[in-house]
């Protein structure tokens, strides 16, 4: 069994802030601007038999695929979008982005 350890967001940006961030839209698209998509963040992904799953309880350990220190994955509805590092803003947590990953059914730039 695979599994995913999946931390979900939303965006703590202020409006005007986030109408700011966003590039200016011809008509057709402007409407969108204020969409809410979900965002989540993947810390890592591992594998584990049914019987480990139904042995997990509180505190228990279940080891990532993933290296410490490796960026975490973030998804919009479900979609890779970009790649990231954890930041610590006042008594919060954030995700810095340091990769942004194309569309799937986008060609990569000549």
């Amino acid at each position: 069994m695979s599994s995913s350890l999946i931390l979900s967001s939303s965006s703590d940006l202020a409006p005007a802030a986030a109408a700011a961030a966003a590039p200016a839209l011809k008509p057709p698209y402007a409407g969108m601007l204020d969409v809410v998509c979900r965002v989540d963040v993947v810390l890592g992904t591992g594998s584990m038999t049914v019987r480990d799953c139904l042995k997990l309880q509180r505190s228990s350990v279940i080891r990532l695929q993933q290296l410490a220190g490796s960026d975490l994955e973030v998804q919009i509805h479900g979609v890779a979008a970009a790649r990231g590092e954890v930041v610590i803003i006042d008594d919060g947590t954030a995700i810095r982005l340091t990769d942004v990953i194309p569309p799937p059914d986008t060609e990569p730039p000549a």
